[in-house]
């Protein structure tokens, strides 16, 4: 009995300790200066409101590198939904500058933007949002829900998102998240 118990610490130990690792290297990925050379860039249908602006919620990594954080930002005023969330996600992706850093991988851009009747957004994403993610579950998790919360929490005419990686289905961005069908707001994760 006293080697089952031994051996049940040693597991648990190491587990921590595995776990500790992890979230060590996770949290020190994210609180790197975010890269300046990234842009996004889409060349919407029709184009924005020149001057216009409408406030929205953007989300960033929080200190801490465990949740995100919620900033208001203006960005430019489009006419349709489908134009108004390609703006939204553009400036999600924008470049940052410190204190704020992204939870999207720098060189990451928009490929295609489409929202369906009932309130699903389809968001094509360039392969750099997987080829350079840093992985592990807390940072797929903060990467995922930076852009679908950033859509949901922003426009009324979105319920759900569907991620796309060079316009294809995917199955999970870094091997912990399900992105084989379309995700509802989930606020949890903001401080």
């Amino acid at each position: 009995m006293t080697l089952r118990r031994l051996a049940l610490i040693l597991v648990v130990m190491a587990a921590s300790a595995a776990v500790g690792w992890m979230l060590s290297v996770g949290v020190s990925r994210w609180t790197r200066p975010a890269s300046s050379g990234r842009t996004a860039t889409v060349a919407p249908a029709q184009p924005a409101q020149p001057g216009r602006r409408i406030k929205a919620r953007l989300f960033y990594v929080a200190e801490d590198g465990a949740r995100l954080t919620a900033v208001e930002r203006e960005v430019p005023y489009a006419e349709s939904a489908i134009e108004q969330a390609k703006e939204i996600v553009n400036a999600q992706m924008a470049p940052v500058v410190e204190p704020l850093v992204s939870a999207v991988p720098p060189g990451t851009t928009l490929r295609a933007l489409f929202v369906t009747g009932d309130g699903q957004a389809y968001v094509d994403l360039s392969s750099e949002l997987s080829r350079a993610h840093p992985g592990g579950s807390l940072n797929e998790l903060l990467t995922i829900y930076t852009l679908v919360d950033v859509l949901t929490a922003n426009l009324p005419a979105v319920n759900a998102v569907q991620i796309l990686i060079d316009g294809k289905a995917v199955d999970t961005l870094a091997g912990h998240v399900d992105l084989r069908r379309p995700l509802m707001k989930n606020l949890d994760l903001v401080e």
